[in-house]
């Protein structure tokens, strides 16, 4: 059934700082203010006196917690005195827990320690390239793909049920809560920015973790400013020796073990929420299950060995080949419920370049982590739900080229609305897109970004006043989150490490131009001595 076109949400105020201070006040009175304020009284008539009493009890009530400025990266209180915007006050969202890191590096060496004992014969597999001008592969093909003698597929079936017999329990007390996590890190960190903010701007009220590999990925002063928004930082190599995982696809599911939330929602860096996830884990379907998983565009490419190896069928077979790939972008999990799978998906990432990954996908597209999940609930006949809606790809306006996928929601299946738009294709970040002149994250080089090159899809957009999503699309996709991308990056533009006065500016006048924006000052912030800051709204 096609939803309804959705705008609610996008026709908001924002407030964001138009200069590029870092540090808010501590105060929102000082000298200059109460001397304004004497010459108000000194001059005034009782009428203005009424109305003065009542600015200043209203100014009272509205910054009568200093704790609530002081922990906001721009001026964001609701009422009469700001910019009313749909996102939550940043002291309304609990930081994660801090856990010990011991007890997480106990239980994962313990884990390595049954990994080490049990790896898959032989001990690596070649991965295959397939030629995409051959389409798709068939099952006679994938029987070729992947070279595995039947010895071979008995050892690393005799491994992997001494792997699952050897599973440690669910350490309780362990994990609590419910949270999100994001892997970003380096380049990643500026889409992980701008994903962050849209799962703020949408409402969502839970705190995150972001995962990087380490102190190297993190981007100077980004980490205090998620604190503020309900957000940490993390970092893997505090948990473990990152040496021995070759390939960052192996990642992504040790962000996830790592974490101290019991029930995560996994979020890739640039896949952004445009309806708020939240309500997923009070919905039918995960109460049910434990585990929700999307779909990707192909079906299984798996080679017929793999269901004998994981014990999922007592033969080789193309059992799994009618069915639907995942694509992990995005994932819920209950720990406690699923955590003999996730431990066993572990496994297969650990061994993933060198076997699993091949193994699961035999050299088609998607080569990685995304399926190691699915196969992991498979072996154990753990319940799961993977969503029925495909996805909807999004394509360049004026264009038939693809930008990014949305997932829809999975708390209502008959009537379809979308949930997360995942950029696989053109990431979003304000340096990417608007910025002229920039250097890389770690100034080595320079960087061009879309605005300054020619060969770029959305070159024309950038410089025309363009939207970059298809407007045709709108009524297929349920919702216009355009609008919104770019409220977050204005944010970001304007009021974070990662703008400056000139993208701030570029982002301004695109959206002006394309959406009809309006930027106008706030003096009542000025009086109050927060400086120059500017009201965006959206006619």
């Amino acid at each position: 059934m096609r939803a309804p076109l959705d705008l609610q949400g996008l026709k908001v105020d924002v407030e964001m700082e138009a200069n590029d201070s870092r540090s808010p006040p501590q105060s929102p009175f000082n000298k200059s203010t109460f001397r304004k304020m004497k010459r108000l009284l000194r001059h005034a008539n009782r009428r203005h006196l009424a109305i003065l009493a009542i600015f200043s009890f209203l100014v009272f009530i509205t910054f009568r917690s200093t704790k609530s400025i002081v922990s906001s990266t721009s001026w964001r209180t609701s009422g009469v005195f700001a910019c009313p915007s749909s996102r939550p006050l940043p002291t309304a969202i609990s930081l994660p827990p801090t856990l010990p890191i011991a007890p997480l590096s106990q239980t994962w060496n313990i884990l390595r320690s049954t990994y080490d004992a049990h790896p898959p014969k032989p001990s690596y597999m070649p991965h295959p390239v397939h030629e995409s001008d051959l389409g798709f592969p068939t099952h006679e093909m994938l029987k070729d793909m992947v070279n595995i003698t039947e010895t071979d597929a008995y050892t690393s079936r005799i491994e992997h049920e001494s792997v699952v017999r050897h599973l440690p329990p669910y350490p309780e007390d362990l994990y609590k809560g419910r949270g999100i996590v994001m892997l970003a890190g380096g380049k990643y960190s500026e889409f992980a920015a701008t994903a962050l903010g849209m799962l703020r701007e949408v409402g969502s009220q839970l705190p995150v973790e972001v995962w990087m590999k380490d102190r190297g990925e993190e981007r100077e002063g980004w980490c205090e400013e998620l604190e503020k928004e309900g957000m940490v930082c993390r970092r893997l190599q505090d948990y473990m020796d990152m040496s021995l995982l070759s390939h960052p696809y192996q990642w992504k599911i040790f962000t996830v073990l790592f974490s101290s939330f019991q029930e995560v929602i996994f979020l890739d860096a640039d896949d952004m929420p445009i309806r708020n996830p939240d309500a997923i884990f009070d919905s039918a379907i995960y109460r049910d299950k434990g585990a929700i998983l999307w779909p990707d565009y192909w079906k299984h490419t798996g080679s017929p060995w793999l269901p004998y190896i994981t014990g999922i069928s007592d033969e080789a077979s193309d059992m799994l080949q009618e069915e639907k790939s995942a694509e992990s972008g995005q994932l819920v999990w209950d720990k406690e419920r699923h955590w003999k799978s996730l431990c066993l998906a572990t496994y297969y990432n650990y061994y993933g370049p060198q076997y699993y990954f091949t193994l699961i996908n035999s050299g088609w597209a998607g080569w990685g982590d995304k399926d190691t999940f699915p196969i992991a609930l498979k072996a154990l006949k753990e319940p799961y739900y993977q969503v029925s809606q495909d996805i909807v790809t999004v394509f360049i306006n004026g264009t038939v080229r693809g930008i990014g996928m949305v997932q829809a929601d999975p708390t209502n299946e008959t009537n379809s609305k979308p949930m997360f738009l995942h950029s696989n294709i053109i990431k979003w970040s304000m340096r990417d897109f608007l910025c002229v002149g920039c250097w890389a994250l770690d100034g080595s080089t320079g960087m061009i970004s879309h605005i300054e090159n020619p060969s770029s899809p959305i070159n024309s957009h950038m410089l025309e006043g363009k939207r970059v999503f298809s407007t045709d699309q709108l009524p297929d996709i349920g919702m216009d989150a355009e609008p919104l991308i770019w409220k977050v990056m204005e944010n970001l533009a304007c009021g974070s490490i990662w703008g400056n006065k000139q993208v701030c500016q570029q982002a301004r006048d695109h959206m002006s131009r394309t959406f009809g924006y309006q930027f106008k000052p706030s003096w009542i912030a000025s009086l109050l001595g927060y400086g120059d800051r500017v009201c965006a709204t959206m006619p």
